[in-house]
Protein backbone atom coordinates (compact mmCIF):
# COMPACT_ATOMS: atom_id res chain seq x y z
CA UNK A 1 0.00 0.00 0.00
CA UNK A 2 1.27 3.44 -0.96
CA UNK A 3 1.39 5.92 1.98
CA UNK A 4 -1.71 8.10 0.75
CA UNK A 5 -3.74 4.44 0.97
CA UNK A 6 -5.10 3.57 4.47
CA UNK A 7 -7.19 0.42 5.38
CA UNK A 8 -10.98 0.64 6.23
CA UNK A 9 -9.64 0.58 9.64
CA UNK A 10 -7.53 3.04 9.01
CA UNK A 11 -9.97 5.33 7.34
CA UNK A 12 -12.69 4.95 9.87
CA UNK A 13 -10.18 5.78 12.35
CA UNK A 14 -9.49 9.05 10.91
CA UNK A 15 -13.08 9.67 9.70
CA UNK A 16 -14.40 9.56 13.00
CA UNK A 17 -17.05 7.09 11.27
CA UNK A 18 -17.51 3.31 12.01
CA UNK A 19 -16.06 0.78 9.20
CA UNK A 20 -19.77 -0.41 9.02
CA UNK A 21 -20.93 3.42 8.41
CA UNK A 22 -18.46 3.59 5.51
CA UNK A 23 -19.36 0.11 4.26
CA UNK A 24 -23.08 1.27 3.98
CA UNK A 25 -22.20 4.70 2.57
CA UNK A 26 -20.37 2.61 -0.24
CA UNK A 27 -23.43 0.02 -0.73
CA UNK A 28 -25.61 3.41 -0.80
CA UNK A 29 -23.85 5.47 -3.51
CA UNK A 30 -22.65 8.28 -1.17
CA UNK A 31 -19.35 6.89 -1.15
CA UNK A 32 -17.47 5.30 -3.75
CA UNK A 33 -16.00 1.52 -3.30
CA UNK A 34 -12.66 1.17 -2.51
CA UNK A 35 -9.19 1.23 -4.77
CA UNK A 36 -8.70 -1.92 -4.20
CA UNK A 37 -11.46 -4.54 -3.56
CA UNK A 38 -10.50 -7.53 -1.49
CA UNK A 39 -8.62 -8.68 1.43
CA UNK A 40 -5.86 -5.74 0.81
CA UNK A 41 -8.91 -3.00 -0.03
CA UNK A 42 -7.24 0.58 -0.02
CA UNK A 43 -8.97 3.90 0.51
CA UNK A 44 -7.47 6.92 -0.75
CA UNK A 45 -7.50 11.13 0.80
CA UNK A 46 -10.78 11.24 -1.53
CA UNK A 47 -12.87 9.30 0.50
CA UNK A 48 -11.65 10.95 3.79
CA UNK A 49 -12.67 14.02 2.16
CA UNK A 50 -16.20 12.24 1.04
CA UNK A 51 -16.54 11.03 4.74
CA UNK A 52 -15.74 14.71 6.13
CA UNK A 53 -18.55 16.26 3.58
CA UNK A 54 -21.09 13.50 4.33
CA UNK A 55 -20.76 14.78 7.96
CA UNK A 56 -21.14 18.10 7.19
CA UNK A 57 -23.83 17.59 4.83
CA UNK A 58 -25.82 15.42 7.73
CA UNK A 59 -25.38 17.62 10.81
CA UNK A 60 -26.67 20.30 8.30
CA UNK A 61 -29.97 18.01 8.71
CA UNK A 62 -29.61 17.05 5.13
CA UNK A 63 -31.05 13.22 4.82
CA UNK A 64 -29.00 10.57 3.11
CA UNK A 65 -30.86 11.15 -0.45
CA UNK A 66 -30.00 14.97 0.03
CA UNK A 67 -26.30 14.08 0.36
CA UNK A 68 -26.28 11.93 -2.05
CA UNK A 69 -27.77 14.15 -4.33
CA UNK A 70 -25.28 17.28 -3.50
CA UNK A 71 -22.37 14.73 -3.49
CA UNK A 72 -23.53 13.92 -7.15
CA UNK A 73 -23.92 17.52 -8.31
CA UNK A 74 -20.50 18.66 -6.81
CA UNK A 75 -19.12 16.02 -8.78
CA UNK A 76 -19.76 16.82 -12.32
CA UNK A 77 -17.71 19.26 -13.55
CA UNK A 78 -20.14 21.31 -15.63
CA UNK A 79 -21.82 22.18 -12.36
CA UNK A 80 -25.32 20.99 -13.47
CA UNK A 81 -27.74 18.83 -12.28
CA UNK A 82 -26.74 14.92 -12.26
CA UNK A 83 -29.54 13.75 -14.28
CA UNK A 84 -31.89 15.29 -16.36
CA UNK A 85 -34.04 13.92 -14.34
CA UNK A 86 -35.24 14.33 -10.59
CA UNK A 87 -34.10 11.74 -8.30
CA UNK A 88 -37.35 9.81 -7.18
CA UNK A 89 -38.82 10.49 -3.94
CA UNK A 90 -40.88 8.88 -1.59
CA UNK A 91 -44.20 10.05 -0.13
CA UNK A 92 -46.47 9.15 2.36
CA UNK A 93 -50.37 10.01 1.32
CA UNK A 94 -52.86 10.33 4.93
CA UNK A 95 -55.99 10.66 4.40
CA UNK A 96 -57.21 12.66 7.83
CA UNK A 97 -60.96 12.77 6.71
CA UNK A 98 -62.88 12.37 4.09
CA UNK A 99 -61.97 15.19 1.08
CA UNK A 100 -58.63 15.52 3.08
CA UNK A 101 -55.51 14.43 2.32
CA UNK A 102 -52.39 15.51 2.71
CA UNK A 103 -48.31 14.46 1.52
CA UNK A 104 -45.60 14.56 3.81
CA UNK A 105 -42.11 13.17 2.17
CA UNK A 106 -40.86 9.68 3.61
CA UNK A 107 -37.29 10.48 3.84
CA UNK A 108 -37.42 13.45 6.67
CA UNK A 109 -35.52 13.12 9.55
CA UNK A 110 -36.76 10.56 11.61
CA UNK A 111 -37.74 13.14 14.63
CA UNK A 112 -39.24 15.52 12.10
CA UNK A 113 -41.54 12.66 11.00
CA UNK A 114 -42.39 11.84 14.51
CA UNK A 115 -43.54 15.48 14.94
CA UNK A 116 -45.54 15.44 11.80
CA UNK A 117 -47.37 12.41 12.42
CA UNK A 118 -48.37 13.97 15.80
CA UNK A 119 -49.74 16.87 14.31
CA UNK A 120 -51.86 14.82 11.75
CA UNK A 121 -53.12 12.84 14.49
CA UNK A 122 -54.20 15.79 16.06
CA UNK A 123 -55.50 17.22 12.84
CA UNK A 124 -57.41 13.92 12.39
CA UNK A 125 -58.82 14.07 15.83
CA UNK A 126 -60.42 17.84 15.41
CA UNK A 127 -61.68 16.76 11.78
CA UNK A 128 -63.30 13.25 12.78
CA UNK A 129 -67.09 13.62 12.85
CA UNK A 130 -69.20 13.91 15.80
CA UNK A 131 -72.54 12.84 16.99
CA UNK A 132 -75.16 14.87 14.87
CA UNK A 133 -76.26 16.05 11.60
CA UNK A 134 -76.44 14.23 8.36
CA UNK A 135 -72.74 14.30 7.76
CA UNK A 136 -71.80 14.92 11.44
CA UNK A 137 -70.52 17.86 12.17
CA UNK A 138 -73.77 19.94 12.58
CA UNK A 139 -76.50 19.60 14.88
CA UNK A 140 -79.75 18.58 12.90
CA UNK A 141 -82.21 20.41 11.80
CA UNK A 142 -82.99 24.21 11.96
CA UNK A 143 -80.65 26.40 14.64
CA UNK A 144 -83.56 27.77 17.33
CA UNK A 145 -85.56 30.18 16.09
CA UNK A 146 -84.87 29.42 12.45
CA UNK A 147 -86.19 27.63 9.37
CA UNK A 148 -83.17 26.27 8.16
CA UNK A 149 -83.13 27.00 4.59
CA UNK A 150 -80.45 30.11 5.31
CA UNK A 151 -82.71 32.63 4.28
CA UNK A 152 -84.59 33.50 7.87
CA UNK A 153 -84.76 37.22 8.70
CA UNK A 154 -84.34 38.85 12.10
CA UNK A 155 -87.58 37.72 13.30
CA UNK A 156 -87.10 34.01 12.38
CA UNK A 157 -89.19 33.77 9.25
CA UNK A 158 -88.40 32.87 6.09
CA UNK A 159 -88.09 35.41 3.27
CA UNK A 160 -90.44 33.06 1.02
CA UNK A 161 -93.20 33.50 4.40
CA UNK A 162 -92.90 37.30 4.67
CA UNK A 163 -93.60 37.34 0.88
CA UNK A 164 -96.58 35.04 0.97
Amino acid sequence: MSTREMTLAELAERAGVPPRTIRFYISRGLLPGPLRRGRNAAYGPAHLEALAEIRRLRDRGLTLAQVRARLADSGREDGGPASSLPEPSAWWHVELAPGVRVQVRADLPPWRLREIREALAELAARLRPTDGGPDGREPAGPVAGGSGNGNDGEDGTSTREKNR
